[in-house]
């Protein structure tokens, strides 16, 4: 019996999620992502090449963490949690800014371009670049304690923790303003507290769009690795560069210590699997 033949849509998705091709891709933008945020401090603030290097960094983390999603998940599940995390926090960031529900009241600015129901179009990829790392790196750091309920609350937490970096470093630029200053380099606790809120559900539709693996030794390392690579680059920028121990040390402390339990345990994994060998 003849086996019935493989689609073109069939082809296409395997050719999309073949691995050497992902991880190349992950690289590349890996790479550029990694050029645009060393950068950036080394240009004047407010100016025009660091908006163009805040597209940059996004977009490139975007392309890496949806490369590596494909190859853990491959292209039509990726894409659709990829899709769905753009299309839902997009809908949270237009009620926030027209309402001040949930982070409090706060408007972009003009200064990133192209923009979709006055909310730049960046804003959304950044909520799924750092995201689906920040789940990974909860499964991986929770070990056998990781069910999905403790995943969703510490990969928001992980995921707030980054804001902690990106906030004063965006409002610096002027890219979004507060009606009111709050006591964290000008931003309102309120705000963490709708990052951690709207993170619930980017967690919670995460663990159906794209299931951790039963076993928490087998989070995805590539995922991990950015969200720990992110936490140091951004820790030195911030007291290296942009000169700014307050900022540094504060975010440091949300994403470092997960970040670091979760490639400990990895690099446990790793050794064990090289010594039993």
């Amino acid at each position: 019996m003849t086996p019935p033949s493989t689609t073109e849509p069939e082809r296409v998705n395997k050719w999309i999620a073949d691995a050497p091709i992902c991880s190349r891709i992950a690289a590349v933008a890996g790479v550029v992502t990694v050029a645009g945020m060393i950068a950036t401090p080394l240009l004047p603030q407010g100016g025009r090449a660091r908006r163009v290097l805040s597209s940059v960094v996004v977009v490139g983390s975007f392309a890496t963490t949806t490369a590596n999603a494909v190859r853990r998940w491959g292209g039509r599940r990726a894409g659709a949690a990829a899709a769905a995390t753009a299309i839902g926090t997009t809908a949270v960031e237009r009620v926030g800014t027209a309402t001040g529900f949930p982070f409090g009241r706060y408007d972009y600015t003009a200064a990133l371009r192209p923009q979709v129901a006055h909310v730049p179009a960046i804003v959304p990829l950044a909520w799924f670049a750092v995201g689906l790392p920040a789940r990974e790196t909860a499964h991986a750091a929770l070990g056998t304690r990781s069910t999905p309920a403790r995943r969703i609350v510490l990969g928001s937490a992980a995921l707030t923790a980054w804001d902690l970096f990106l906030d004063p470093q965006m409002v610096g630029e002027g890219y979004w303003t507060w009606a009111r200053r709050g006591i964290y380099r000008g931003i309102p606790l309120t705000n963490y507290l709708g990052w951690f809120v709207t993170g619930l559900g980017v967690m919670a539709l995460l663990e159906v769009a794209l299931p951790p693996a039963d076993d928490p030794r087998q989070a995805d390392g590539l995922l991990v690795g950015e969200y720990a690579f992110m936490g140091v680059m951004e820790t030195i920028g911030f007291a290296r560069y942009f000169r700014d121990p307050v900022v540094a040390t504060i975010g440091g402390l949300g994403m470092l210590p997960i970040a670091a339990a979760a490639v400990t345990r990895k690099l446990r994994v790793t050794h064990g699997v090289r010594h039993h060998e």
